[in-house]
């Protein structure tokens, strides 16, 4: 058994059936769950997984226009 990360609802499931990556529903919550770790066993809410993919695509495109500054800067330095 392990708890739901989002409302801590007991959620009974066999741990030895589960595996990384593996998604399951929490029946008291209605949160989409996915397991981040087996050993022990740790759910995350994918809801947070997928924010956490935008923060750092968010970071990135931050850096792809300092990059862009920087090559406008050198073009009008040579002019």
């Amino acid at each position: 058994m392990v708890n739901c990360p989002l409302c801590d609802a007991v959620i009974d499931v066999d741990e030895e059936e589960l595996d990384e990556g593996d998604s399951l529903i929490c029946e008291e919550c209605g949160a989409n769950l996915r397991v981040s770790g087996v050993s022990p066993l740790e759910l995350a809410s994918e809801k947070e997984e997928d924010d956490d993919d935008e923060d750092l695509d968010e970071e990135d495109d931050f850096e792809d226009d300092d990059d862009e500054i920087e090559e406008d800067e050198e073009k009008d330095e040579e002019y």
